[in-house]
Parts: C-alpha cells; sequence; structure tokens
C-alpha cells in the first residue's frame, strides 16, 4: 500500500531536497529535483547509469556545488549554519564510498580513526579502543585493524570503509554501491550487516544500489531517479505498480529474479 501524505507527515525527514538543480556546463544533471529521507529507514536509490545517482549524492554532501535548490540535513540548512554548526553537523553523518576509498598508506585502525583526528580530541588510548569497537562492529576481526588495504579481500575492504563511516556514531549513513564486486555471498552478507546495524544503532541510511537483491531484502523505500528528477518513491509495491518503461523493465524484466513466484504471477495477470 502507498504512502500518504498523512503518513509521511508524521515522519521525521532527516535529509530533505528541495528544487534541487545540477549542472556542468550546459549539460543538466538534475532539474528541480525533490527528495526526503525518514528517520530510521533504509532508502534504496537507483536508476540508470550516468542518470546522477552518484551526482545527487556527491551534491548532497557538498562535494559538488548546485545551481538552485535547498538542502536540509537533521533539520539544518546548511547554507544558513555556522561554520561550528555546519562541522557538528558533519559528526553526524558518514559516508562509504563505492570502492571503500580508504587511504593506502594507513592502517585499517588508522584509516577509521581520521574523523576523530579531524573532529575530536581524545588521547589515543581511547581512539585504538572506539576503533577497534568499529571494527568488531561491522564484523572484521581484531587483526584487521592493523592491516593495510592492499591486505585486505574486496568484502573485507567494504567493511573497513564501513568501520570509518560509523566513526562518530552518526545518525545518517550515505552508502554509494555498497554491495557492488562483491560476491551473491557476500553481499547477501553486506546487506544483513546493514538491517542489523540500522536496528541496533536506529541509523538511517541512504543507498545508491542496482542491486536488486538489496532492495528487496533490506531497503524500507525505494526512490527512482530519471529525467533528471525522482520518478516514483516508496515501497516496493510502488515499483511493481509503476508504468514507467524503465521502471517496468527493472522491477518486472527478465532479471528480476528477486520477486517472489506470486508476485510475478499477479504482475504476468495483470500484463
Amino acid at each position: 500500500m502507498a504512502e500518504t501524505g498523512h503518513d509521511k507527515a508524521e515522519r521525521e525527514a532527516v535529509l530533505s531536497v528541495r528544487g534541487l538543480t545540477v549542472g556542468f556546463g550546459d549539460k543538466l544533471v538534475l532539474d528541480n529535483l525533490d527528495l526526503d529521507v525518514y528517520r530510521g529507514e533504509v532508502l534504496g536509490f537507483i536508476g540508470p547509469s550516468g542518470a546522477g545517482k552518484s551526482v545527487l549524492m556527491r551534491t548532497v554532501l557538498r562535494l559538488l556545488q548546485r545551481r538552485s535548490g535547498t538542502i536540509r540535513i537533521l533539520g539544518a540548512d546548511y547554507d544558513s549554519v555556522s561554520d561550528a554548526e555546519r562541522a557538528a553537523l558533519d559528526t553526524r553523518l558518514g559516508v562509504l564510498f563505492q570502492h571503500g576509498a580508504l587511504f593506502s598508506a594507513l592502517t585499517v585502525k588508522e584509516n577509521i580513526q581520521l574523523p576523530m583526528r579531524e573532529y575530536l580530541k581524545l588521547p589515543q588510548s581511547l581512539m585504538d579502543e572506539l576503533a577497534y569497537l568499529k571494527i568488531q562492529m561491522v564484523g572484521l576481526n581484531p587483526d584487521a585493524g592493523d592491516k593495510y588495504p592492499s591486505e585486505l579481500s574486496g568484502g573485507m575492504i567494504k567493511r573497513a570503509g564501513l568501520a570509518r563511516a560509523l566513526a562518530l556514531d552518526p545518525d545518517l549513513v550515505f552508502l554509494d554501491e555498497p554491495t557492488s564486486g562483491l560476491d551473491p555471498i557476500g553481499a547477501a552478507e553486506f546487506d544483513d550487516l546493514i538491517a542489523r546495524l540500522r536496528d541496533t544503532l536506529g541509523l538511517t541510511v541512504y543507498m545508491v544500489t542496482h542491486d536488486l537483491d538489496s532492495l528487496f531484502s533490506v531497503c524500507d523505500r525505494i526512490a527512482v531517479l530519471g529525467q533528471k528528477r525522482v520518478l516514483v518513491e516508496g515501497p516496493l509495491t510502488d515499483m511493481l505498480e509503476c508504468d514507467d518503461d524503465w521502471v517496468k523493465s527493472y522491477f518486472r524484466g527478465k532479471r528480476a529474479r528477486a520477486i517472489p513466484k506470486q508476485e510475478q504471477a499477479r504482475n504476468l495477470h495483470r500484463d
């Protein structure tokens, strides 16, 4: 069942984007885009390659400039707060980039401690303790803390990157293609990890993904980017009922094997 306006009004939007327009030269990538992410949910953000999924995420994180629009994070408008308030907001955000983005010259422990060094004044002993807590939290063995990224498997790099994203106990975590490059078992384990962390830590998760299994197993809502805006957003049932050609092909096409058999039969009957 689709969400009503009343349902949305009762939920707290930890990320609210209104009228966002982003372009490079003469090319518009996003045009008057609106999006909300609600507290405690995992939002799966999808769209065709080149549609601007990563551009949107990087713009929200102020890594790219926007031409117009407003972005409110955790109730605050970044454009109107002081430098000190902006820094405080930054500590409540965590980011896992697509390939982990770990610093190759630093150990896993040192990578996790980077945000602590930038924003907090803590003794080394406490930072070590916190780093190993995050390492354990993401399912890595303690000895991974002393390893360099080159010594890690792809799955371990993802988990180490997630541990760094969680270093400051954020409220909102951004994940960019977190299961890309992982085998099906590793991807499923990572999805389970995200769900557990969401439930135990009360995280809100904004996840850019193309993984159907992730969308079905861990996402509470899905938003589809297309034509420079959000085409449709809502629970999985809304995606299955959407008439947009790309959305129909994505969720009900030949590779949509994750759809339960009863749902497939219902869709075939509807068509």
